[in-house]
Order: structure tokens, then C-alpha cells, then sequence
């Protein structure tokens, strides 16, 4: 009951601070999904969290970095008891096998994910280049629908370096689940992903 009541709260928050709302190119599916896209905020997360509906939302965990969610006080509780969130390990030191195990576990579970496969925040209005972890999981779980997903404004609401947002309306944008291509070449695959969620933004890939 508490958690339920955190979660009302905090999307509540994530709406009247950002908006968040959800604009989809096709209706919302109803199957397992792994939304990748851009990022540029630690609001990122929140926000497509908050964007989906809330039986979507009951079924999708964020894929999140340890070193930033896992610290002691509102951060943790919130990534273990509201968002369910899926830590990964990013430093190498800390790192005690496959980094990817998490993920790779909650996907079996039957969970959808967000995943931002840049792997870390940027400053700039379109993703960078995409690491190789979404391959990976493409090929391991060839059901899961690839959504390609593009977040606008948060990366001039809360840039990587600010510490209190400014309150510009966002919105989550979900274009058509990415197709699949039989033998196709990793760097590839992850051009044609990155290239998709940069077509939500209205931009052209670099």
C-alpha cells in the first residue's frame, strides 16, 4: 500500500514537473517490450516510466546504473520499492561476472524493460553512439518487441551536471517496434536502432 501510494506520488511529480505525456506512433502494445532510447537527465527514467499507462507500467522495469541508484536514502527506495528497478554494475573494479546477468534474468522473468543503450548521459539533443548490450539482448530474446523510444527537452530541463530541473514540458515519443533481419551484422543492428529513435526526434543520424 505504501509503495503504491509512492508510485501515485511520483509520477504525479514526474507530470507537473515535466509532463511526460505519451505520444505512440502505433497503439501501446501488449506483449514483452524493452523501450530503448535516449539519454540525457536523470529525469529520463521517470519519465518514460511515468509516460506508459499504468498496466504497462506495472509490468516494465528501468534498467539502472548501481553507482547512481544504489546509494543509501530516497534514491535507493525508490529504485528497489517503486520502480523495481534492474541495477547494473557499471565500473569494471566493482564488476563480479556478466554485467548484462541482471537484465538478462528480469527479461526471463518476463519483464519489459527501459534501456538506454548509450550507456551513459549525454548533453546533446540526439543519442550517441549505442554500446553493444541491446545486440545482445536482441539476439538472446528474439520474441522481445524493440521499441524504439526518444525523450524530448529533458536534456535542457536537467542536463547531465544540473541538480534541480527546470520545469519545460516533455514528451515521451514510441515509434513502431524495430524489425528484426536475420543475420544482420552488430554494428548494424545498432545503427539502424539508434537511426530509429533519431527519427523520432526529427533529426538525421550523424
Amino acid at each position: 500500500m505504501i509503495e503504491r501510494a509512492a508510485a501515485a506520488t511520483l509520477v504525479g511529480f514526474t507530470r507537473l514537473l515535466v509532463g511526460a505525456s505519451a505520444q505512440w506512433q502505433v497503439p501501446p502494445p501488449d506483449a514483452q517490450c524493452l523501450y530503448f532510447a535516449n539519454h540525457s537527465s536523470h529525469l529520463d527514467t521517470l519519465a518514460i516510466w511515468t509516460a506508459l499507462s499504468p498496466g504497462l507500467r506495472a509490468r516494465t522495469r528501468p534498467v539502472a546504473a548501481r553507482d547512481y541508484w544504489d546509494k543509501p536514502g530516497l534514491r535507493r527506495y525508490l529504485a528497489g520499492n517503486v520502480l523495481h528497478a534492474v541495477l547494473i554494475e557499471r565500473r569494471k573494479e566493482a564488476r563480479d561476472g556478466d554485467p548484462l546477468e541482471p537484465v538478462i534474468t528480469a527479461l526471463q522473468q518476463g519483464a519489459s524493460l527501459i534501456l538506454f543503450p548509450e550507456g551513459t548521459r549525454t548533453a546533446e539533443r540526439l543519442p550517441q553512439r549505442f554500446r553493444g548490450g541491446l545486440y545482445r539482448l536482441a539476439q538472446q530474446f528474439p520474441d522481445l518487441l524493440l521499441m524504439p523510444t526518444y525523450l524530448d527537452t529533458l536534456h535542457r530541463s536537467m542536463p547531465k551536471g544540473a541538480h534541480i530541473p527546470l520545469p519545460l514540458y516533455c514528451s515521451v515519443r514510441f515509434g513502431r517496434a524495430l524489425p528484426r533481419i536475420d543475420g544482420e551484422a552488430r554494428e548494424a543492428f545498432l545503427d539502424r536502432a539508434r537511426t530509429a529513435v533519431v527519427a523520432l526526434a526529427g533529426g538525421e543520424a550523424a
